[in-house]
């Protein structure tokens, strides 16, 4: 779907930050930066693509400051290597505190497709945040598999029913981020997820749009099973301890916590 062209005035007066993390991403970072570049231009003059460097190994970052000559609208930011959800977090807080009011994020690795954007931004009005949901992955059945088995634990802790809680293809209002960012524990592996449950059980206005995910265009995926395996035992203690927090903390005025 291409953008509402009766919003292109009023969608200038605003700005949108796309946060995306990148490691070792060297044959997929010119593509992926120059697609998304051009949907920030669309936006208006005043919106950025904020690309993440998590300590790449390979030309990535190199490549990334070629880029940043290129493209008045990109911003390159270098970290050492934290981890994916560590980067996602580092680039939410950047564009919060440069007063972003819309926050997109996605991933390095071409598995999305940029001009599904556009079917999410003509809905931003109606919506404090909007999650890609992938009804037909083609990253393999181990992904599936993980994504089952996260979609069970969040039931079994939260009794959330997520079709989706971890993709690569949100988009947020300032507000909405800002009210949640500060309840996800520093360098937390999975802040997505820990997003998409804190919406839900809030009952914020949420909603959930199929959208294409391809397998990766290029390079080797540096999550394995192995890590899959560690990241997921952790995130389980960890969203033990935030249901104990939120129940210690009650239900608050802002509606932080449902009990």
């Amino acid at each position: 779907m291409k953008e509402d062209k009766n919003s292109i005035e009023e969608h200038k007066k605003e700005n949108l930050y796309i946060v995306i993390p990148a490691y070792n991403e060297e044959e997929n970072i010119d593509k992926v930066s120059t697609e998304w570049c051009e949907v920030v231009e669309r936006i208006g003059e005043n919106s950025k693509l904020v690309i993440i460097n998590d300590g790449s190994k390979d030309s990535t970052l190199d490549r990334l400051k070629s880029l940043e000559k290129q493209f008045s609208n990109l911003i390159v930011l270098d970290k050492e290597n934290g981890g994916h959800g560590d980067t996602v977090l580092y680039g939410y807080k950047y564009v919060l505190d440069n007063n972003a009011d819309y926050i997109f994020q996605t991933d390095s690795d071409g598995q999305t497709v940029p001009e599904e954007f556009w079917e999410f931004w003509n809905r931003r009005k109606e919506y404090n945040a909007i999650i890609g949901y992938r009804k037909n992955r083609e990253d393999g059945i181990s992904r599936i598999f993980v994504t089952k088995i996260l979609k069970l634990v969040l039931f079994l802790i939260f009794r959330l029913n997520v079709k989706d809680a971890n993709t690569p293809f949100r988009l947020m209002d300032k507000n909405i981020l800002q009210k949640y960012y500060s309840m996800i524990p520093e360098h937390f592996n999975l802040p997505n997820v820990m997003l998409t449950v804190l919406l839900l059980d809030n009952k914020e206005k949420v909603e959930f749009r199929e959208i294409t995910f391809k397998s990766r265009q290029g390079g080797t995926n540096s999550i394995n099973l192995k890590k899959i395996t560690k990241i997921g035992i952790q995130a389980v203690k960890d969203f033990m301890t935030i249901k104990r927090n939120l129940k210690a903390k009650g239900k608050t005025n802002e509606g932080y916590v449902k009990n």
